[in-house]
């Protein structure tokens, strides 16, 4: 790993130079205490060009290793996870998925599911009415325990020298991936995840994000100067679109604001309430 020495120390100027890369004039200066997991985690960016070399033996099964490793809630362990590897079935998957060519190229796409069919069969198996189940606490309980856990994927998955690119599109036409992905009453597919090596012709690069100041809050959320925060992340993101040769219409104020205008910019997510009403949630 490029900027570790023998000892596994991570330079601080190495370390600088990856909080510039994220917050670029606004970086802040945190001194000499560092290590190689906030390099890895600093270093993160979506990779959408994969090669075709397989996964190294193993790798499935440390991700997950990893994604089980992470909080859960009580221990009710409320999600599941779906690898997908057959070329054919990933291809149907990605069709679903924003036709995305990305989703194609990589050797392993995952689906992270919010999964209450298991609790559902725990309570049957203990006679238990099982009532909690229908409430919205239990979706958002396993919203919640399915990425953190999707996080230490991504996290182990490039800790191997992969690649990942979250695919929120696998919402975008739920009833179809549901069927295609056979999922019974009460689990619902929130998000993908493709993996695989990056190819040669990958150019993606770390993508800026909003300064601290906008996003951090000390003992009470405190209201800052925001369009300053945002004039300025906006011009940086100008910046960065144009370096990526991004077609990206406006910069990132006006992008984000058309992203939720309408209910049509949603990609069909629109209908995501009633699609888990018919999925067995009850989310009262």
């Amino acid at each position: 790993m490029a900027g570790v020495d023998k000892g596994g120390n991570v330079s601080a100027e190495n370390l600088n130079a990856l909080l510039e890369r994220r917050y670029g004039a606004d970086a802040p200066s945190l001194g000499d205490d560092v290590n190689p997991v906030l390099q890895a985690l600093l270093s993160h960016k979506s990779v959408r060009h994969f090669s075709a070399d397989s996964l190294p033996d193993g790798s499935l099964e440390w991700i997950v290793a990893a994604a089980q490793s992470a909080a859960s809630s009580s221990n009710l362990q409320t999600w599941s996870v779906i690898a997908i590897q057959d070329p054919e079935q990933k291809a149907k998957a990605a069709t679903l998925c924003g036709d995305q060519e990305f989703i194609r190229q990589a050797p392993l796409f995952l689906l992270l599911c919010a999964d209450l069919n298991r609790l559902t069969t725990v309570s049957e198996l203990n006679e238990l009415p099982g009532e909690a189940l229908d409430y919205f606490e239990m979706f958002l309980m396993a919203t919640i325990d399915a990425s953190l856990a999707a996080q230490n994927a991504a996290i182990a998955a490039e800790s191997l020298g992969l690649g990942i690119c979250y695919v929120g599109a696998a919402r975008n036409k739920p009833r179809e991936l549901s069927e295609l992905l056979q999922l019974p009453p009460r689990v619902f597919a929130l998000f993908g995840m493709a993996i695989g090596k990056p190819s040669e012709t990958d150019v993606s690069a770390i993508k800026p994000r909003l300064p601290q100041a906008e996003m951090l809050h000390h003992e009470v959320y405190g209201w800052t100067d925001r369009k300053q925060w945002i004039d300025r992340y906006s011009a940086t993101m100008s910046d960065f679109y144009l370096s990526q040769h991004m077609n990206v219409q406006g910069d990132w104020a006006k992008h984000s604001a058309k992203r939720v205008a309408t209910a049509e910019a949603l990609s069909g997510r629109h209908i995501l309430l009633d699609f888990l009403h018919e999925r067995g949630f009850g989310l009262k």
